[in-house]
């Protein structure tokens, strides 16, 4: 077989890439794994340039490449399938970069996240600002804000670099900057959304279906497939296709998760326990729970509801009313019919079979997945 170009894998030839990369066939290049190694491989590279300026900056790295080492690659799984879906199931020069660049976005997005939701644990490792809190948490918040923008900056590096001299550049980085200003619009709803709340304010079901839309489930599967689609000179139409497909695949991804922290086991999560609950998001499953609820269930939900000392047996209350207002009932009722939605989209679009089979399973693992 042949061995992978440097050119083909990760994001060009400027960057030597490791023996275990190099090595790897061709058709590896639909593997997430190589953008795990093109990930740590980024990271290493940066590491040399800020260590340079102060030994004291390799904890920070150190930090960064920790989380880099868990996830479950779903975004680059996506980028490297929408190119080769327009590429009749082959692999597509740059996409492994562009794969790279969305993961580091991802964690850019995850470091920052942690930060404004006050979290203590991410992939079953501490969160980057809890790392450096021992001094103080104002410290704590500042590293990880640090941290986050050079992941942002990595990853605009890589996209550009993944991108260069290529014919689809320019249409790949309108794609990467509506991807990177709708997610960071999202996270803005949804702190203003927590503001409201704390003031007293309702929020609609419907704002709340908006916000995780563009704070996460846009930029999980919709935004992912159409940078590779894009890269790879897929027609408008299977580009909308992806569009549909991926919103509702992601949503569903998106509920699971809020499912998830409430009802999952942190063991398989990587988070910490009923850790919305204790920020006060109003996910989906809460907005339906506070519409539907008698005064005493939302006494319970208004009470627990961002209490940072929220116990076991707290959880277990409120748990109680997700259930018997059937709050749960109806967000796993969504989840079915967007995963059919989704499933509908996929039938229309015109796929090799290796990508048709790859995409259907993986929006069946998003939305029905224990961790």
């Amino acid at each position: 077989m042949s061995a992978v170009r440097s050119e083909d894998a990760c994001w060009g030839e400027v960057v030597p890439l490791t023996d275990a990369v190099r090595s790897l066939p061709a058709e590896a290049l639909l593997d997430p794994a190589v953008v795990g190694a093109c990930v740590q491989e980024e990271i290493a590279r940066r590491r040399t340039v800020l260590e340079d300026v102060d030994p004291g900056l390799g904890p920070v790295v150190d930090a960064v490449q920790r989380l880099a080492e868990g996830g479950k690659r779903l975004r680059a799984r996506f980028v490297l399938l929408g190119a080769a879906g327009a590429a009749d199931g082959e692999a597509v020069p740059g996409a492994s970069g562009i794969a790279t660049a969305v993961e580091l976005f991802h964690l850019a997005a995850l470091v920052h996240d942690d930060v404004m939701d006050h979290a203590d644990e991410r992939r079953g490792v501490p969160t980057v600002h809890r790392v450096f809190g021992s001094r103080s948490a104002d410290h704590g918040a500042a590293v990880g804000v640090l941290a986050g923008d050079l992941l942002l900056t990595w990853a605009d590096d890589v996209l550009a670099r993944s991108t260069q001299g290529l014919s689809t550049a320019a249409a790949v980085r309108a794609v990467w900057e509506q991807m990177r200003d709708q997610v960071l619009a999202g996270q803005y709803l949804d702190l203003r959304m927590q503001a409201d709340l704390a003031a007293g304010a309702e929020v609609a079901v419907a704002d709340v279906v908006r916000m995780l839309q563009f704070k996460s489930a846009k930029y999980t599967v919709e935004h992912p497939l159409r940078l590779g689609g894009t890269l790879g000179g897929a027609a408008p139409e299977l580009l909308d296709g992806y569009a549909a497909f991926g919103l509702a695949t992601g949503e569903a991804f998106q509920l699971r998760d809020d499912v998830l922290d409430v009802f999952g086991d942190p063991r398989e999560t990587g988070k910490a326990e009923a850790g919305d609950l204790r920020e006060g998001k109003r996910t989906l499953l809460v907005a339906l729970a506070l519409e539907q609820a008698t005064a005493a269930q939302r006494d319970v939900l208004v009470r627990h509801l961002g209490d940072p000392g929220l116990d076991g047996t707290g959880i277990a209350e409120v748990r109680d009313v997700l259930l018997a207002t059937g709050a749960r009932t109806q967000v796993e009722e969504r989840i079915t019919a967007l995963v059919d939605d989704a499933r509908r989209s996929l039938a229309g679009l015109r796929l090799d079979a290796r990508t048709r089979s790859a995409l259907d399973a993986l929006a069946d693992g998003a939305a029905w997945r224990t961790r």
